[in-house]
């Protein structure tokens, strides 16, 4: 049976703190048990908490804009992680400040497992978690973002069901399924960084460090969904990969990015665009069709016009 144990009487984390130290002094542990831990004061103890402005956090945490409405940004970390905001924070710590997530959660977890060991004398599987919100679903829930000693996900592909069905594609992401699981009882407001789930599967767990959550981060040119849907149409208008993708400061910016890369003259006013025909009727279309294309999916009130 497993058991989740919240871990109580944790204090305020401040920079330098030895975790493993806190939690062996506090918690007591046994052979096989997973200790899943808030990313917030792994940051916390690498002194990650800043007075910097959030935007200037962003900046140096994003490796590229997958989306943008209003003041919310979703991007990828140099992590690989998809998420809002790249996961900086600005709750549980002091006002005006903020704190990014750890730069190497699975160096963390494995460093943290090893200095567990030579505390405690046992040996157990470590996870940190964040919380992040999905696709299509309202609300957040905690996933994986670093761990070791964990399987973090488990492919079923070439078994079969009871009813004799081949399982293709079904893979339990075993690490993001602990982690939300804790997160039931670790609360956002109750205090308790550390949970220590008990009795799992040892199938699921390994002798040495194991992959990291890392294994969870599907490459890039695999995720379907790796642009929000107005990126994509204006970086298919644009014939730029998503890497490549601009980054426009408004809904009027995406149009003019879209006329600035095109090769007949035109010109934008206001919600007017010209387009002279030139001597290729045929390219003048095909962009009046492009600016129609953006204008549709930023949901501008637009008119083209062909000189």
């Amino acid at each position: 049976m497993v058991k989740l144990i919240p871990v109580e009487g944790i204090g305020e984390i401040v920079p330098g703190d030895d975790l493993a130290e806190i939690l062996t002094a506090t918690a007591s542990l046994a052979e096989g048990d997973v200790v899943v831990v808030t990313s917030k004061i792994v940051a916390k103890a690498a002194g990650l908490v800043t007075e910097r402005s959030r935007d200037e956090v962003l900046a140096d945490e994003t490796d590229r804009v997958v989306a943008r409405r209003g003041g919310t940004s979703i991007v990828r970390t140099h992590h690989g992680l998809t998420m809002a905001a790249a996961g900086i924070d600005a709750s549980n710590v002091a006002d005006g400040h903020v704190i990014s997530l750890p730069s190497d959660p699975d160096g963390d977890a494995r460093r943290l497992r090893t200095r567990i060991a030579e505390l405690a004398g046992v040996t157990v599987g470590i996870l940190i978690a964040d919380t992040a919100g999905r696709p299509w679903r309202q609300g957040q829930t905690d996933m994986a973002i670093g761990c070791a000693g964990i399987v973090p996900i488990r492919s079923f592909a070439g078994q079969t069901d009871a009813h004799g069905n081949p399982l293709v594609v079904t893979a339990p992401a075993i690490a993001d399924e602990i982690a939300g699981a804790a997160e039931l009882v670790s609360g956002k407001l109750g205090g308790r960084p550390f949970v220590i789930l008990r009795g799992l599967d040892p199938t699921m767990l390994t002798a040495d460090d194991g992959p990291g959550a890392t294994a969870l981060v599907r490459d890039e040119g695999h995720d379907l969904f790796g642009l929000g849907s107005r990126e994509a149409v204006l970086a298919a208008m644009l014939r730029t990969s998503r890497r490549g993708f601009p980054d426009p400061a408004g809904e009027w910016e995406s149009v003019d990015a879209v006329l600035a890369a095109a090769s007949p003259r035109c010109r934008r006013e206001g919600s007017r665009v010209l387009i002279e025909r030139g001597d290729d009727d045929i390219e003048a279309g095909a962009l009046s069709e492009r600016v129609k294309a953006v204008a549709f999916a930023y949901g501008l009130a637009i008119e083209v016009k062909l000189a």
